[in-house]
């Protein structure tokens, strides 16, 4: 074989060699900046479902806190019901961001978190129809039922953060 030759056949050899990794190597680059940004973009969607929860978190707090009072202040339990309502609509939004941003196991997750949700507001309701109706007869029941739901209601939240945790690959 003629050196001209084999130089020629070396050096495309090489360039091949080096293109191929350079074409590994920006698909390895590509990977991995398309893992940051889905880890971002589910990391904000869970921070923000986890603030929406707090917000309305702290709104229902207030509606249970106003409701075990002796003498009801009726205007403002139902403005703060209101308040807990526009809340709870957020929640539902930012709910939807995180299922839409997955993975299905934390939907799940925060599937739990609305149905505790929706129990402890089922027993709010409840207790807000009674004041209305000047009825004290379960008071004691339900602000003890509340409180039970609360604190299913506060480890589903606390799965969730756990969870959205490993998702997005925290581990502290």
């Amino acid at each position: 074989m003629d050196s001209g030759l084999a130089a020629l056949l070396g050096a495309a050899v090489g360039s091949a060699t080096t293109l191929g990794a350079a074409i590994v190597n920006a698909r390895a680059q590509a990977r991995s900046q398309h893992a940051q940004w889905s880890r971002q973009h589910r990391r904000e969607a869970y921070a923000g479902y986890l603030s929406a929860l707090h917000d309305r978190d702290l709104a229902m707090d207030a509606v249970l806190e106003a409701l075990r009072s002796d003498q009801p202040d009726l205007p403002d339990i139902d403005e703060k019901i209101g308040r807990f309502v526009t809340l709870a609509r957020e929640v539902h939004r930012a709910c939807e961001v995180v299922i839409l941003e997955g993975p299905a196991s934390l939907a799940d997750v925060a599937e739990r978190v609305a149905d505790a949700s929706g129990d402890l507001s089922q027993v709010m309701r409840r207790m807000a129809e009674n004041a209305h109706a000047g009825n004290a007869t379960g008071k004691a029941e339900d602000s003890a039922l509340a409180a039970e739901r609360e604190r299913t209601l506060y480890q589903a939240v606390k799965d969730f953060r756990l969870a959205a945790r490993s998702v997005i690959g925290t581990t502290d």
